[in-house]
């Protein structure tokens, strides 16, 4: 493999030695927070919902915060692969206009646009997704207390300093400031991860309230507004799912200690939470990850990337109103990334040890 990087937990490790990969085994797919990089992800998406888990009838559950919630609703949807092309298209095609005045737009105008792109994307497909006969859709949010319960000019800073230091000295800590609350579908679904690690709510996903959640688990702070009084849900202000669970480094291992959690990402390293990006020492695995098969492009692959690095948000400001360019670039990088697919699923038909490094 050129492109692509396995890494296994030690339990996932000892499963694939055993019985191979088989889409009967997996039981829960993560999809990470991540803005414009969860892109590259979109040829494995298509190949895994598409083609390799059309092979099993068990239940599955997806777990999504921000880029990585749209991608698990979109995976929901009849026609997978159309509808992933669709959202890749979409989320390519964003553009909001700037001025000479102003270097990025205001949060009022991205939250009104995207919210519109959102109610677009599914407008009268939301019945497909709760009533998935298979998978079982779990949409992480950031629910703000105290300072952070509702939004202004000063509130919001203030209170995200103050999680910030709570966070700096223990993780779950933090959780005074910021609740994480889980939007699932169907109702009665059981979370497959333990949530003992950080407080946390589980709120039924529902038509009166997927759009809301949706576009609360991908609102970045100061990029976009809160999505405020979820219906369905406990009052407040609602943010990106990735502030509390940036990358979903869940206690899998605890709640299911048998399969394979399989977690198409776009790096190595599980990052705890959003403001875990700089605290290194929170980046290793961890026992919560047991039993997962991580896969992640090569750095060396990226490299050969347009601007050598994957799409990421500063690619906004760094092209401004040259949508063209943008759009360019972004496509080059989806269009590389078949690969990414194409040898996973070389792999899977001659599964190699070999090619499977410790997570």
């Amino acid at each position: 493999m050129r492109a692509l990087q396995l890494y296994a937990g030690p339990k996932a490790l000892a499963t694939i030695a055993k019985d191979g990969v088989a889409p009967q085994q997996v039981h829960s797919i993560a999809a990470a927070a991540g803005g414009p990089k969860g892109l590259i992800l979109g040829p494995l998406d298509r190949f895994v919902f598409g083609e390799w888990l059309a092979y099993s009838e068990h239940p599955v559950d997806l777990v999504g915060a921000s880029i990585g919630a749209w991608r698990m609703a979109t995976a929901c949807l009849a026609q997978p692969v159309l509808a992933f092309e669709r959202l890749e298209h979409d989320y390519i095609q964003q553009h909001y206009e700037t001025t000479q005045n102003r270097k990025r737009p205001s949060a009022d105008s991205v939250s009104e646009a995207f919210g519109r792109t959102l109610a677009g994307f599914y407008e009268g497909r939301v019945p497909e997704i709760l009533q998935h006969p298979r998978y079982r859709l779990h949409i992480m949010t950031s629910r703000g207390r105290h300072l952070l319960h509702s939004e202004n000019r000063w509130r919001t800073p203030l209170g995200y300093l103050g999680a910030y230091l709570c966070n700096l000295a223990q993780r779950k800590a933090m959780g005074a400031w910021l609740e994480r609350v889980v939007f699932t579908t169907p109702a009665q679904s059981s979370l497959p991860f333990d949530v003992s690690d950080y407080p946390s709510r589980q709120v039924p996903l529902t038509e009166a309230n997927f759009n809301a959640a949706l576009q609360a688990s991908c609102s970045i702070p100061f990029v976009l507004r809160a999505v405020h009084d979820i219906p369905g849900a406990p009052a407040g202000a609602y943010w990106d799912g990735g502030i509390t669970d940036y990358h979903l480094h869940l206690n899998y291992a605890a709640a299911r200690p048998q399969g394979i959690v399989l977690y198409p990402h776009f790096q190595k390293s599980v990052v705890p939470g959003w403001l875990d990006k700089r605290l290194k020492w929170r980046h290793g695995a961890t026992p919560f990850l047991d039993t997962m098969l991580l896969l992640a492009p090569r750095p060396d692959w990226v490299a050969e990337l347009p601007n050598a690095k994957l799409p990421d948000r500063t690619d906004f400001t760094h092209y401004g109103n040259d949508l063209g360019a943008r759009v360019k670039a972004w496509s080059a990088a989806t269009a590389a990334s078949v690969q990414l697919a194409d040898e996973f699923a070389e792999w899977l038909r001659r599964p190699d040890l070999n090619q499977v490094l410790p997570l």
